[in-house]
């Protein structure tokens, strides 16, 4: 027999103050891992830096403390200490204890803030099995502590912990304590508290290295303002970054993207501002405590930083009041929308000299190689959820779109030489893009993996393996016609394929993507691998399950293979994440052991000068003699077929080294340091070192 439960009003629950956010923490701060730990300090940070943006702050200070606690302070205007008319409660408690209650709904203390929902400070403090809060205002001390939202006293002196024992206020009579006396004209917040552990996950901890990364951003997006970072953990999770940190930037949004941008630029940093009206359509509360819609006049100032370098990857940071924006929303939306129209009128009226023909730019080829912050400050930004990762204003679209297209356009027209020289290359590497794009699709379209009987469109210097199996299959890149031949003799045909290149390849650190295309070893290189360049390359397409590069033991093969290492970082980063590019280790010495009586010698083979010096001491202890002089191979050529396959190619018997996404990295910023187009940064390179150069190590 079936029984239906009863549904009626004594099943309904309501949920009063803060017992809604403990009941649904994900609601308010999105999970309650160490993403939704690290949120809850974003929100209490994010109303110091509020008092910041509107020129009241000079300096915010965090510090993690051993007990698990983090404390924030700041020399803001401090909370108001005074009673709330509506609610007869501190300006303190209302703060913490109050839902959607705050300065920033249009009252006039903030004009611009990011804390907008007024829930943050609440939030924190519902979901901390403690909080104490002490606020320096009109030359005193006051202070407040919480348990999981409900204030009260703690029995420690001094030594504050989470579980001490607590008595909570009784009644509506809950006093702002006074615990000290401050100098005149002093003021601040100072914010400490305990995450719940009953709320939180066992393993949720504060990442330092976010930390220090969301202050890095705040110090830009705030010229002048002073964030000191203090990691006072004992265990701290990564000993490796400093346990105190200041981040303090004078250069704005613009230093913001030098510091973005790893590559050598395109253009210099341009600056884009501006600013627009709009009206909004608003609830305003009354003296009564009652809200009325009333059209409401908005100002919304733009303030973009924007770069082009000779890369492919784009990174665009979005901000709304300096909160960060990851997800994008109207902002990011207009910003993208006002490029594309741009760049397509300005192609289009130049499409003659740039050769486009009847092509169309997209999207991704006007961001290929952008680096820019995006930043616009308006009073009550609508956000979607209060997370705030979306910015949801409307107007703000329209806003951003005409001030990029108005100052953009002027800077792609310009007619000063330095800006149209920028302008050109500009225009010329988002063409180039295009092109690439077009060509890739086709080459996808009309590409299939070669077998054995249809390598003939194929580069004729390429010998190919005759094995389909990709996860099997390599491809050495070896280094000229004479290493080739014996390679061809020393490798199995099967699974391993060989593709020589001629010296040293073109510099794509600096050269344009319309250069690397139309150089021969690299569009070669490209071509056998068969997965497309930059933005188009497609890892499952690759021909071979590892491109390993096999130059010589000498300075001009290392020059050889940097340059390889810089162009699969620039135009095939996947085959590096995915680990399939090595370097092959070919030995440097080979030392011939005179074995005695009929016993034939013994080939040794070492890899390093100190592994040879070893051998060779070993072998005097032991009384045994070798064949002088000890061969040095210079070269692969030098080897026999044998000699190669049993070092460098066999699999049974070779030695690989795995290049990293780090070594491509370091490779570059050699390259940029040594070749590329900034002078200043190799001269000081060269007189730092000079002193260290003997006269007799230079080949001349």
């Amino acid at each position: 027999m079936i029984t239906r439960s009863e549904y009626n009003a004594h099943q309904l629950s309501v949920l009063e103050g803060l017992e809604a956010v403990r009941k649904r923490p994900g609601m308010y701060i999105g999970s309650t891992d160490s993403r939704g730990l690290m949120h809850c300090l974003w929100e209490i940070i994010d109303n110091s830096v509020d008092e910041a943006l509107g020129g009241y702050c000079q300096e915010i200070i965090i510090t993690l403390h051993p007990d698990g606690s983090v404390e924030v302070e700041d020399d803001g205007r401090g909370i108001p200490v005074d009673k709330e008319p509506r609610t007869g409660l501190s300006g303190v408690e209302v703060v913490f204890t109050k839902l959607h209650a705050g300065g920033k709904f249009g009252g006039g203390s903030y004009s611009a803030s990011g804390g907008l929902h007024g829930v943050g400070a609440s939030v924190v403090n519902a979901l901390s099995a403690r909080l104490d809060v002490q606020v320096t205002r009109a030359s005193k001390v006051h202070q407040m502590s919480f348990k999981r939202g409900k204030p009260g006293r703690f029995a420690d002196k001094g030594r504050p912990k989470a579980d001490a024992s607590f008595t909570p206020f009784e009644g509506m009579d809950h006093p702002l304590e006074i615990v000290g006396k401050a100098k005149r004209g002093l003021t601040g917040t100072r914010v400490r508290y305990w995450a719940d552990e009953q709320i939180f996950t066992p393993d949720a901890q504060f990442s330092l290295e976010e930390l220090q990364g969301r202050a890095r951003q705040t110090a830009f997006l705030v010229p002048g303002l002073r964030i000191v970072i203090r990691d006072n953990r004992t265990h701290r999770p990564n000993p490796e970054l400093q346990a105190e940190e200041v981040f303090h930037y004078d250069g704005g949004i613009t230093e913001f993207v030098e510091h973005l941008t790893h590559q050598s630029s395109v253009t210099d940093v341009w600056r884009i501002e501006g600013s627009g009206n709009f009206t909004e359509r608003v609830p305003v509360l009354t003296e009564d405590g009652q809200a009325t819609m009333e059209d409401v006049q908005r100002t919304c100032e733009v303030d973009i930083a924007l770069q082009w370098n000779i890369g492919y990857d784009t990174v665009v940071r979005p901000f709304v009041n300096i909160i960060a924006t990851p997800k994008g929303g109207t902002h990011v939306a207009g910003f993208e929308a006002a490029l594309l129209r741009t760049f397509r009128k300005v192609v289009e009226s130049n499409a003659r000299r740039l050769k486009v023909g009847n092509d169309k730019l997209e999207k991704d080829d006007v961001l290929a190689g952008l680096t820019a912050v995006l930043t616009v400050r308006l009073a009550e930004p609508q956000f979607e959820g209060q997370t705030k990762e979306v910015l949801g204003t409307s107007a703000v679209r329209q806003i951003v779109s005409r001030v990029v297209e108005k100052q953009l356009t002027a800077l792609l027209t310009s007619s000063k030489r330095n800006e149209k020289a920028q302008a050109n290359a500009l225009l010329e590497k988002v063409v180039a893009e295009m092109k690439s794009r077009i060509s890739a699709r086709t080459h996808k379209e009309n590409q299939r993996r070669k077998n054995a009987l249809e390598t003939s469109t194929l580069p004729a210097k390429l010998a190919d393996c005759r094995s389909e199996d990709i996860a099997q299959s390599e491809l050495f890149i070896v280094e000229g016609d004479s290493a080739l031949g014996t390679a061809k003799m020393a490798r199995s045909s099967d699974f391993q394929a060989l593709l020589p290149i001629r010296g040293k390849i073109l510099n794509v650190q600096k050269a344009t993507l319309s250069d690397m295309l139309n150089n021969a070893e690299c569009a070669a290189l490209i071509q056998v691998i068969g997965a497309g360049s930059g933005r188009s390359f497609q890892l499952e397409a690759a021909r071979y399950g590892k491109v390993i590069l096999m130059t010589d033991a000498d300075v001009d093969g290392a020059h050889i293979r940097t340059l390889l290492l810089t162009l699969f970082f620039r135009y095939m980063r996947p085959m590096l994440d995915a680990g399939r590019v090595y370097a092959a280790v070919p030995p440097l010495h080979r030392v011939d052991i005179i074995n005695p009586g009929a016993r034939s010698n013994e080939a040794v083979y070492t890899y390093t000068e100190q592994e040879l010096h070893e051998l060779l001491t070993r072998l005097e202890a032991e009384g045994r003699r070798y064949k002088e002089p000890i061969q040095r191979y210079k070269g692969l050529g030098e080897m026999d077929a044998d000699q190669l396959a049993e070092t460098t190619m066999d699999p049974r018997y070779r030695t690989l080294r795995r290049v990293s996404v780090a070594d491509a990295e370091r490779a570059e910023e050699i390259f940029e340091l040594l070749m590329g187009s900034h002078v200043a940064p190799r001269k000081e390179f060269i007189i730092s070192g000079a002193d260290a150069l003997e006269r007799e190590q230079i080949d001349a």
